[in-house]
């Protein structure tokens, strides 16, 4: 069943009625409105993962509507379906220039009403997701994301914060411990020493590269023979290699 929430604008409170029993029957969560007025009103329109507008309402329009809602942040990337008698080319080439998604004519099947419904919302969802936001600068993005990580016989638990060599518990301070597991992490991905401080010292002051080093220096001596993995790339930082 679809979950998707849908307003639908039309000054025809019939067809309001029809729409709202149909797209609630075929499992959407439907709310009504008789006027562009009513629904600049709302504060929850980014609520909805669809508009259904008519064209021809009152003072102002459903282009008009459209055109606001396309320069409002919150609702800028909403589909529009438009609902008009007026399917002159003109009138289409008008609404897809102002981003609608697709137009329905009056008289409409509620069949049709139904298909078009779900062609629009499923290019919606896989177009959102395909959207990768973008990272931070120096964020790191692991490439697994485990309770335990584990190379060989090397293993870090990160629920209870424990290091194991083998069947050798290795004692390691904080800073140690978030520095080998973001390395594990990101095996065989150059780290910078940027990302290293935004990552690991984050919010503190006064931590100088040198801190890095002795951090990591400090790490090798606890780790071997895993120490030859935690390797120094000059001019670009360290990587945890498994070659």
């Amino acid at each position: 069943m679809a979950n998707e929430r849908i307003l639908v604008v039309d000054d025809e409170e019939d067809l309001c009625e029809i729409l709202q029993f149909n797209l609630e029957q075929a499992g959407y969560m439907v709310d009504v409105a008789y006027s562009a007025e009513d629904v600049l009103k709302q504060d929850n329109l980014d609520s909805y993962q669809l508009f259904m507008l008519d064209v021809m309402m009152g003072e102002i329009s459903g282009f008009k509507l459209g055109t606001m809602l396309r320069k409002n942040d919150a609702t800028a990337n909403i589909p529009i379906i438009y609902l008009t008698a007026k399917y002159t080319e003109a009138d289409k080439l008008r609404g897809f220039s102002i981003g609608a998604d697709d137009y329905i004519s009056k008289p409409y099947s509620i069949n049709e009403v139904l298909a078009r419904v779900k062609a629009v919302l499923k290019r919606t969802s896989q177009a959102n997701a395909n959207i990768v936001a973008a990272p931070k600068p120096n964020e790191i993005i692991p490439n697994k994301e485990e309770d335990i990580l584990i190379y060989n016989d090397l293993q870090i638990n990160l629920i209870n914060k424990t290091t194991f060599i083998g069947a050798n518990e290795i004692s390691l301070t904080k800073k140690e411990f978030e520095l080998l597991a973001l390395f594990l992490q990101c095996r065989n991905r150059v780290l910078s020493r940027e990302q290293l401080l935004e990552n690991i010292w984050k919010g503190e002051s006064n931590v100088l590269d040198r801190t890095i080093d002795v951090n990591i220096t400090r790490l090798r001596k606890k780790i071997k023979p895993y120490d030859k993995n935690l390797q120094t790339k000059q001019g670009y930082g360290y990587i945890f290699t498994e070659k």
